[in-house]
């Protein structure tokens, strides 16, 4: 087969999948609240917090509720992380550092550039340095953040996948979960529920990276954005260590090629724990390239393996992360009845590596707003597009601005790339100029080539093993959530198999076979592949310290 171009080959997305509009009322089996968050990562988490604060201190009775697809706070949640502690202290500012779910204080950081067989230090990028953050477990993390905002009252719904938007006349006035107990031929088992509806004045998305709810918005409304967004995948592990470094450390280079974006990370974590992982862009040339792979080759080099040896890899998992930057923000982050924060809204800044103050920022400011519209009882989009005010007037947006051309700079290479990030750095921004939006395409329109050098061979750890050390916890009988487009070829079956980390996929003869179950929502499938589609309660991996 030739070169190919992945969006030729994925079933489309319509939002008419993910919305039902009509005149939707509450009926005796739905749940009424106030607002809605769905999703319970850290930005969802802070806003639920924020907002009960305020209604506290007015004397206001809000009734509040989050949506979780994962059976705990935290099973679904995944980053690096170094966490800058900012909005801890907004959220909680009679508490000091030490009281935080934090790991490490990061006093001291490294940059390399790898070679196979070397490693060539250079300084530590000004947009990265890391001065007065932590490491930490996002999942520990979200659980703290869990149990304060359940102490203010706040209703968490886990085991509660939203499946659906509600809508009226464009106005955002609920959700509709999946329903539960269906065989693979979508019959009941004997333990299956209905799907619930929840109706509120106002839903907030924040389903994380590449969010299906997210995606049916904006597409609804056509809200576009100036660049395209893209993403990376990145490909984590903790480790049990006889000896962790005195520092955090990040590389660049091998075992990727000049061609494709990506570098590592490794992270103390105390208690003889440290934290690593290889973050790839899914912009990558090669149609054979298995990031997964790379990632176990990578653990081979005596930077990484010096720490490792005599170790043991006790969690694994997998995240997109959208790293388009500013420019690829949705032009319009508010509407009626409706808000969108954290990584469902983009904010990631890939020069300092660092998402999450963004995204509890933008959960903090989406509470100040949702506040100023119970005062005003108008939860029309006049009303909410306070918010986006808020973005453009704060950090985020000056950060992110800075950095807007930084992820596209390195469209043509990793060493022209660099060059140019030294320009931003040098300008504030100022140089390269922007792009014309012609020049970019979102990842899926990248054309791969079939016939290159990443067959890999991986000695360290296969897919099934790395699946079991995520906690996967999915029925094997449920129907399939993946949605492929028909007459997959063999080339596009081994560019599935590779491009999954997880081993859905398996490219056996001339047919893709799909193993549905192993799926660790990753969403890079939804980006590159077969759609991902919401499953059932309690699917997907359950992690502890990721």
């Amino acid at each position: 087969m030739k070169d190919f171009i992945p969006k030729d080959f994925q079933a489309p997305f319509s939002e008419q999948d993910f919305i039902i509009e009509g005149n939707q009322q509450p009926g005796e089996d739905s749940i009424e609240l106030d607002v809605l968050f769905i999703g319970a990562g850290p930005a969802s988490l802070t806003g639920a917090i924020h907002l009960a604060q305020l209604a506290k201190s007015k004397k206001q009775n809000i009734e509040i509720g989050i949506m979780e697809k994962a059976d705990e706070v935290g099973g679904h949640t995944l980053s690096g992380a170094v966490i800058n502690p900012l909005v801890f202290k907004w959220l909680f500012p009679d508490k000091a550092d030490k009281d935080f779910p934090f790991r490490k204080k990061v006093k001291k950081e490294s940059f390399y550039l790898l070679s196979e067989q070397k490693t060539f230090p250079l300084p530590v990028p000004p947009g990265m340095k890391a001065k007065g953050c932590w490491t930490a477990s996002l999942c520990e993390v979200a659980r703290f953040l869990a149990k304060s905002a359940q102490e203010l009252g706040v209703n968490i719904f886990t085991s509660f996948p939203a499946e659906k938007l509600l809508m009226n006349e464009g106005k955002v006035v609920g959700a509709i979960s999946k329903a539960y107990g269906l065989n693979k031929d979508g019959t009941k088992t004997d333990n299956a529920e209905p799907a619930s509806k929840i109706f509120a004045k106002v839903v907030v998305l924040s389903e994380g990276s590449r969010g299906h709810l997210t995606q049916a918005y904006l597409q609804n409304q056509n809200i576009t954005s100036h660049y395209p967004q893209t993403y990376a995948l990145g490909v984590k592990e903790i480790w049990e260590v006889k000896k962790e470094p005195d520092n955090i450390f990040h590389s660049i280079a091998w075992p990727l090629d000049s061609k494709t974006f990506g570098g590592s990370w490794f992270y103390p974590l105390g208690e003889g724990l440290v934290s690593l992982g290889l973050v790839v862009g899914l912009d990558y040339p090669s149609a054979q390239l298995s990031i997964h792979d790379k990632f176990q080759k990578m653990k081979d080099h005596f930077l990484f393996k010096k720490y490792l040896e005599g170790g043991k890899c006790i969690e694994w998992g997998a995240k997109t992360i959208p790293e388009g930057g500013y420019h690829a923000i949705p032009n319009r982050l508010s509407g009626d009845g409706v808000l969108i924060i954290g990584d469902s809204a983009g904010f990631v800044n890939m020069a300092s590596l660092k998402g999450i103050h963004y995204a509890m920022a933008s959960g903090y400011y989406s509470a100040e707003t949702i506040m100023s519209a119970f005062d005003k009882k108008d939860f029309s989009h006049s009303s909410l597009k306070e918010y986006d005010q808020k973005i453009k007037n704060s950090f985020i947006a000056k950060d992110l601005y800075i950095y807007r051309n930084l992820r596209q700079s390195f469209h043509k290479g990793l060493f022209s790339g660099l060059i140019k990030a030294g320009l931003i750095t040098l300008t504030r921004g100022y140089l390269p100029f922007d792009f014309k939006k012609s020049q970019l395409q979102e990842d899926s329109k990248i054309k791969r080539q079939v016939n290159s050098s990443h067959f890999s061979e991986n000695e360290r750890m296969s897919k099934v093993n790395a699946v079991y050390l995520s906690g996967n916890k999915t029925r094997d009988k449920i129907p399939s959530h993946l949605i492929q487009k028909a007459g997959i070829k063999k080339d596009i079956a081994l560019f599935y198999e590779k491009m999954c980390p997880a081993g859905v996929y398996e490219q056996k003869g001339d047919q893709l076979i799909v193993n549905a179950p192993n799926c660790i929502d990753c969403k890079a499938t939804d980006i590159l592949g077969p759609r991902w589609t919401p499953r059932e309660r309690g699917s997907g991996p359950n992690y502890k310290i990721m």
